[in-house]
């Protein structure tokens, strides 16, 4: 038996792989320093209540997020002053400005990544877009084409309230949609804010605080396709294995309610004690699958790690259950301190951030891993988990 997380581990996949050519991200205007967020989340919504400022600090500390980028804004609450009341039936204008605004950081992010692509946007025949934060006919998918002007032939999916899995969903599906129409370049887009479920602290509702310090907004894009094209396209992942497993009898861990004061999120407080009770079978089940069912030693530390950073409670259950190194999840960590829990978004900038990684490292001669793990928590609860190969190494 050879060590799991070497390039013997895997098998190349046969036929036609899966890469990432391209990616993207985009973020409102608003950057918000954690520092600084507790006092101005009181001021704008007129709470006085010591006791849940006194948490909400806490909570900002806890959480190892430092800066988030935010669509609301004091502009917003000056023209919606209802947003900032308890009670108050404003799920319209919520989504209003909701429905804008991920359109807008969709484009952006689409932008961004295409032109690091290199090709123009007539060369995209397929878009996946991800979003857990708006609700409208027509959805936002042929929104965000008409925006980019693709092609109205262009095959839409639209994929609504993934939340945090969102990304890896819409990877696995893009891969799914390149290995089965050959020459197609797919666009994956995510854009989420939490304009939606922002409300005002009350006591009766505890989990408002944890979104509070916790989530931000912002926007992800990437370019897939098969066989790149030389000296045009850059590969920079192959998606080698995708799949995705919920768990039984954990609906309501991670539960989300759209009311007419927006939406309301419950999120259990197990949540990072389930994530850990099957972290390792889920992984080992990507593991063996990867490996074509051969039979290897796993080592998880000869291995890249692209974790959803849901939490550093979530990132922590993880890493101690699998026994990771502490540098192993560096890209994960670093994308919650700067973006905060960016929902689907986040997954986008760990792949980044590992890029980065990967270029540091070959500059100064050291080695790096080629094969990894990219994975995702979300509402089932739902383990979406792929096996990649990292091409720039």
């Amino acid at each position: 038996m050879g060590s799991f997380g070497g390039a013997e581990s895997f098998s190349i996949k046969r036929g036609k792989a899966t890469n990432i050519l391209a990616l993207g991200k985009a973020f409102p205007k608003q950057l918000v320093m954690q520092d600084l967020l507790v006092d101005g989340y009181f001021r704008n919504t007129n709470c006085t209540d010591p006791d849940l400022k006194k948490k909400l600090t806490r909570l900002c500390k806890t959480t190892t997020v430092k800066t988030r980028y935010l669509v609301m804004c004091d502009e917003i609450l000056e023209n919606h002053p209802e947003l900032a009341r308890d009670g108050q039936p404003t799920l319209r204008q919520r989504l209003e400005i909701s429905n804008e605004a991920v359109t807008e950081m969709a484009v952006e992010a689409s932008r961004s990544c295409v032109k690091a692509w290199g090709r123009p946007f007539a060369a995209i025949t397929h878009l996946v877009y991800v979003s857990s934060s708006e609700a409208r006919f027509p959805s936002g998918d042929l929104h965000l084409a008409r925006a980019l002007r693709l092609n109205p032939d262009v095959s839409r999916v639209m994929l609504s309230f993934a939340g945090c899995s969102g990304g890896v969903a819409g990877l696995r599906i893009a891969k799914d949609i390149t290995e089965n129409n050959p020459g197609s370049r797919v666009l994956l887009a995510t854009s989420e804010t939490t304009i939606v479920g922002f409300r005002p602290p009350n006591p009766d509702r505890p989990y408002d605080l944890v979104g509070a310090a916790l989530f931000g907004d912002g926007a992800g894009a990437a370019v897939l396709g098969t066989d790149p094209i030389p000296g045009t396209e850059t590969p920079m992942f192959e998606l080698s294995l995708a799949i995705q497993q919920y768990l039984p009898d954990t609906d309501k861990t991670i539960q989300g309610e759209l009311t007419e004061e927006g939406i309301s999120f419950l999120l259990g407080r197990e949540l990072p004690l389930v994530i850990e009770d099957h972290i390792e079978a889920f992984c080992k089940k990507l593991a063996m699958e990867g490996a074509r069912g051969e039979s290897h030693d796993v080592n998880y530390n000869d291995m890249f790690w692209a974790i959803h950073p849901g939490g550093p409670a979530i990132l922590n259950k993880v890493e101690s259950r699998l026994r990771l190194c502490p540098d192993k999840l560096n890209a994960s960590r670093q994308a919650l301190r700067d973006y905060g829990n960016a929902s689907s978004n986040t997954i986008i900038y760990v792949l980044e951030n590992i890029i980065e990684e990967s270029r540091k490292k070959k500059e100064s001669g050291e080695s790096d891993r080629e094969w990894g793990l990219i994975l995702a928590f979300g509402p089932g609860i739902t383990f979406e988990g792929i096996v990649a190969r990292n091409r720039m190494v």
